[in-house]
């Protein structure tokens, strides 16, 4: 298997040398393209939006009993219970598909199964209520309805079939849960308390990132008080933390934010930098122009749902952006159907996530989870392409 491996690597290279001719101007530009994605990614999505997940992520692995998360979301637990938290729980984060990423590390490692774990994945980032209503308005009622009802069914649907692939797996770790002892300290502080610390960092990471949509009305009007807000979170994560947690407290919090740090970071930053090389920004050209891309999704074939499915996967979205980038293909000539693929596909997969997932999940599982994310995206895209035409 191993020289099978390195046999398949050399003839890649040789067929990449052979066919590839240098092009030193699309080289620059994609080089330019990634080191500027990369610049847009640190300025936008790592102090407000990363920071305080890997502190939340920090404070889940630290404060948040073990033998609690497995009670309600291990493998034995309620199935219903966890399902329906988990599939829902991206109507209240609003977080991109990076954001999540720490998330849901920190509830995967605290003993969440793997059906659970990647339900939260995929709805964190995929059922976003500023995202659906955008969609709605900008890009039509249908498509807005379509997203948000797809996006609640795959959260639950992929999360079953990866529970039910990965059965064996999830006895094995259930096995392990029963003979576990939670060697943490009982937690002597009230639940209220924890609920003032957990509830004031989300509080933060949600205000802080929210968008500006356009979208008048409430959603407009508590965009104008966000910071406010988002600091009246922060106010109550600093107060609960000095009054409630002792020394030792605080400094096994920063510990475990600071391994959930130096877990994530670099692969998400040498997953933006390959990203950017291959895609560049939206409406920049890179290695792989958009003209190609969007020259293939256009109709209803099963070929066009897949590959706008597959582009929307290795993609990067920030949050929102997704929105005018599929209006302007659109009216390039997309699809409906590959248009709703890439919308399931795109704001919750991305390669900088997939780096992140894989280190966690580990190569089978991540694979197996970036499969059924793309074929259940693409035999939507079919069902509403042929509903809508």
């Amino acid at each position: 298997m191993k020289e099978m491996k390195r046999l398949l690597l050399f003839i890649s290279v040789f067929l990449a040398a052979y066919f590839f001719r240098p092009d030193l101007s699309m080289i620059q530009n994609a080089v330019l393209e990634s080191l500027a994605l990369l610049h847009e990614y640190a300025r936008e999505h790592v102090l407000l939006c990363l920071v305080p997940a890997f502190f939340i992520a920090g404070g889940i692995a630290s404060f948040i009993s073990q033998n609690a998360v497995i009670k309600y979301f291990g493998a034995k637990s309620n199935k219903f219970l966890a399902y329906t938290i988990a599939s829902i729980s991206g109507a209240i984060l609003a977080v991109c598909s990076c954001t999540v990423l720490p998330l849901f590390t920190g509830i995967y490692k605290r003993g969440t199964g793997v059906g659970p774990a990647t339900a939260f994945l995929y709805s964190g980032p995929a059922i976003n209520v500023m995202a659906i209503i955008l969609t709605a308005r900008v890009l039509g009622v249908e498509l807005g309805i379509a997203r948000a009802v797809g996006a609640v069914v795959f959260a639950v649907i992929i999360g079953l079939l990866m529970h039910f692939i990965f059965i064996k797996d999830e006895q094995q770790r259930s096995d392990a849960e029963d003979n576990f002892t939670d060697q943490q300290a009982e937690d002597i502080r009230p639940l209220w308390q924890e609920l003032v610390f957990f509830g004031g960092m989300l509080i933060f990471l949600i205000f802080a990132n929210w968008p500006d949509s356009g979208i008048k009305g409430v959603i407009s009007s508590i965009h104008s008080i966000k910071w406010g807000i988002a600091g009246a979170g922060l106010i109550l994560t600093v107060i609960s933390v000095f009054s409630w947690f002792s020394k030792d407290d605080r400094k096994f919090w920063l510990s475990s934010t600071w391994d959930f740090s130096k877990q994530i970071l670099p692969l998400l930053f040498a997953g933006v930098l390959i990203a950017g090389f291959l895609l560049g920004r939206p409406g920049h050209k890179a290695l792989i122009p958009e003209e190609w891309i969007s020259g293939l999704v256009g109709g209803n074939s099963l070929l066009s749902n897949l590959i706008a499915s597959i582009a929307g996967a290795f993609m990067y979205f920030a949050t929102l952006t997704e929105v005018p980038i599929l209006q302007g293909l659109l009216g390039a000539g997309m699809g409906k159907g590959p248009a709703l693929a890439l919308l399931l596909a795109g704001p919750a997969l991305s390669l900088p996530n997939m780096l992140v997932i894989k280190s966690v999940l580990g190569t089978k599982k991540t694979l197996v989870y970036i499969t059924l994310v793309v074929i259940m995206a693409t035999i939507s895209g079919i069902l509403f392409g042929n509903l809508f035409k």
